[in-house]
């Protein structure tokens, strides 16, 4: 059996200003701020909404949703609800939390509904065996009721993308012209990461789809798990993200 064979990396600061680079991709990039109190004052006063994530981990994993709230700001990791009236106080929790950890503060995006329920996209983009860059699955995430994240791992389920994007009110035509454009947002970005850094060979975009229908790069995975697209009943996603993933030594 190969040794699995792609380069990784953490920082999801890193990975956010390597986006910002590049001006086709910068547009897509949520404002990001490093968490300091000055930057916490400044997103907050520009929205609504703050996510307050670890610039390490995946799984959505210790992501804090800050909300302005007419009595001041409310907090929310996984369903947990917290209240605090002043910035101050805000400020301090999170601090106590970081815990001298790197912590970023993203801009909160209102994702689209299908069904009724949050969902962000999945892009799925792998080195062929002559290394070139291809898109090779697009699918969708679907949040669990008053949960945060949309995260597996957090209670929400995979989407079929089409079928999700049924249930959010889009036609055909304009789903398959998302889709078109978030395999080459895919490729943008591994050819991105590529002149950053040597021996990618698999990424995974979170993307989200606001309301407008603009598309923004929520994260970039440099080791994205897809072992949850074999329970679908469809596989089809699933054997071919494998058929790539074993050519430098990677089977679930």
């Amino acid at each position: 059996m190969n040794k699995y064979r792609s380069s990784t990396i953490e920082s999801k600061w890193k990975k956010t200003s390597w986006l910002l680079t590049q001006r086709n991709l910068s547009k897509h990039v949520p404002r990001t701020r490093l968490f300091q109190r000055d930057n916490l004052t400044s997103m907050l006063s520009d929205y609504s909404t703050v996510f307050f994530k670890p610039t390490t981990g995946s799984g959505g994993v210790n992501i804090i949703r800050i909300k302005k709230v007419p009595q001041g700001y409310q907090t929310q990791l996984k369903s947990i609800k917290s209240y605090y009236s002043t910035i101050n106080a805000l400020y301090s929790k999170l601090n106590r939390v970081a815990n001298r950890r790197s912590y970023v503060l993203q801009m909160g995006i209102q994702l689209a509904k299908t069904n009724g329920k949050p969902f962000d996209i999945r892009v799925m983009v792998q080195k062929t065996d002559k290394d070139v860059w291809q898109s090779t699955a697009v699918f969708t995430k679907i949040g669990s009721p008053g949960m945060v994240a949309t995260n597996y791992n957090q209670g929400g389920t995979l989407g079929y993308f089409n079928q999700t994007m049924s249930g959010a009110g889009y036609n055909l035509n304009t789903t398959k012209r998302l889709e078109a454009e978030l395999k080459q947002l895919g490729v943008n970005v591994a050819k991105n990461f590529d002149r950053h850094m040597r021996g990618f060979r698999e990424l995974g975009l979170d993307v989200a789809l606001d309301s407008t229908g603009k598309l923004w790069i929520m994260e970039v995975n440099t080791r994205p798990q897809f072992y949850p697209l074999k329970n679908m009943k469809d596989k089809t996603l699933y054997r071919q993200i494998v058929s790539f993933a074993k050519a430098y030594g990677r089977y679930k």
